[in-house]
């Protein structure tokens, strides 16, 4: 099964064509410098805000999971 593998490897049969999917639709992508610069102290708000919008609710209930489990509905 080997020797298969190897003749259709040498045959360019199992290689993806050159030039297609990924490395074709990176020529289009062209980047700029940014139009506004954005300071530490607006990096640092952002990354605070995503970080207790994330992890607060599940602090919220981890910490009240005793109460949870102690409900008899």
């Amino acid at each position: 099964m080997s020797w298969l593998f190897a003749r259709l490897l040498k045959a360019g049969r199992l290689r993806p064509p050159s030039g297609t999917g990924a490395q074709q639709s990176a020529q289009y992508i062209r980047g700029k410098p940014p139009k506004d610069k954005i300071g530490a102290l607006e990096s640092m708000f952002v990354l605070t805000v995503m970080t207790l919008s994330i992890l607060g609710p599940s602090g919220w209930i981890l910490s009240h999971l005793e109460d949870y489990k102690s409900r008899s509905d």
